[in-house]
Order: C-alpha cells, then sequence, then structure tokens
C-alpha cells in the first residue's frame, strides 16, 4: 500500500523508495520533482511517528498529504513545532520541582531530534532546488527552530540539575542539624545522668 496519495503525479523512481513505513525524515529528487518526507511534532507517549509528505511537483507546485496545497502546508507544518517548543518554553517557565523538570526533558528529547532531521532535510532540499526562494525560507525557520530547542533543553536541564543540587544540598545541612542535635543530646545525658545517679543513691 502506497504511503502517499495515488493522485500524485511522482515519478515511479521516488515512489519505489518508499517502504511499508515512514521511516526518518528525507528529502528525494528526481527528474524536478521533490519528496519531503517529514514527521508530524511528536506527541507524548507516541511509540511511532506520524508521516507527512510534501511534494514539489515539477512545475513548482506544492501538495500534502495532510496540511493542504501550496508552500504554506511545509510552512503550517513548521508552525507546528514553533507552537510546540512554545508550549513547553511555558511550562519550563511554570515549573517548580524536579518532577515538573523531568518531564519537560522527556516531552523535548524527542522534539529536539524530530526539529534537528527537519532542519536537515530542508538544507537537503534548498541544495536540491537551488532557486527555491520558499525553501531557503524554511529552512531558515527550521534552523531558528531547532536551536531554540536545543536551547530549551539545556536551560530545562540545568534547572533540573540546580534542583537536585540544592535538594542534596538542603538533605546536607539536615543532616548536620541532626549530627549536631544528637551531640548535645549525648552532652547532656552525660552531665546530667551521674549527678540523677547520685541523686538516687543519697
Amino acid at each position: 500500500m502506497s504511503l502517499i496519495p495515488s493522485s500524485w503525479a511522482i515519478p515511479d523512481e521516488i515512489r519505489k523508495r518508499l517502504g511499508n513505513r515512514v521511516g526518518r525524515q528525507r528529502a528525494m529528487f528526481h527528474d524536478g520533482h521533490l519528496l519531503l518526507v517529514l514527521h508530524a511534532p511528536p506527541k507524548d507517549e507516541e511509540s511511532e511517528r506520524q508521516g507527512r509528505f510534501f511534494w514539489r511537483s515539477s512545475d513548482g507546485q506544492w501538495h500534502s498529504n495532510a496540511l493542504g496545497t501550496g508552500v504554506q502546508a511545509v510552512g503550517k507544518h513548521v508552525d507546528q513545532y514553533d507552537e510546540l517548543i512554545a508550549r513547553l518554553d511555558v511550562a519550563e517557565e511554570n515549573a517548580q520541582t524536579s518532577d515538573q523538570y523531568f518531564e519537560i526533558l522527556e516531552r523535548l528529547a524527542p522534539v529536539c531530534r524530530a526539529a534537528r532531521h527537519l532542519h536537515q532535510v530542508l538544507q537537503e532540499a534548498r541544495k536540491l532546488c537551488p532557486d527555491d526562494r520558499d525553501l531557503i525560507n524554511l529552512r531558515d525557520r527550521a534552523y531558528a527552530i531547532e536551536r531554540n530547542a536545543e536551547l530549551l533543553y539545556e536551560e530545562t536541564k540545568n534547572a533540573l540539575d540546580y534542583r537536585v543540587v540544592k535538594r542534596m544540598e538542603e538533605q546536607a545541612e539536615l543532616g548536620r542539624h541532626m549530627e549536631v542535635t544528637a551531640h548535645r543530646l549525648n552532652m547532656h545525658d552525660a552531665f546530667f545522668f551521674p549527678i540523677a545517679t547520685l541523686t538516687a543513691i543519697f
């Protein structure tokens, strides 16, 4: 079963390179036709990436299997990554606990990988179609998204590390406080126990 619409007049040389699964994100080119195999923004606990296909015909017309026609279809795809990272950025700003930071990191990791590969695919597409100005703009936007995702990941990781270290310091301080308290109790017992013993004798 073909992954791309049967109505698309894509060269057989490109169709033959597609398997039964979406596989990795990539760009395919033959005889003036460009096919972008991309992944929808990752969802939580998603085991398999959802594929999206964007076909640029030899006359420069864009088609997609999910987001409509025209180059704006690819733009919508890029927008969704931008919006997802913005939501995760807000979540990071509102995070208060280590568990919350860790959850954000788990959600960010696949987004970072997908955004990195998206940028790589659009960079390759820009090389394959050097005269397409829209691809240059999309490539630049994808780079900014990849960079923002990586920066957010680092910020979240640093915040989590700080929380962990802070918690360890608090536990160490609590341990020292308990040691001091125990020492004072021991000194108290050592001083008053003999007095209490003598008082009991007399």
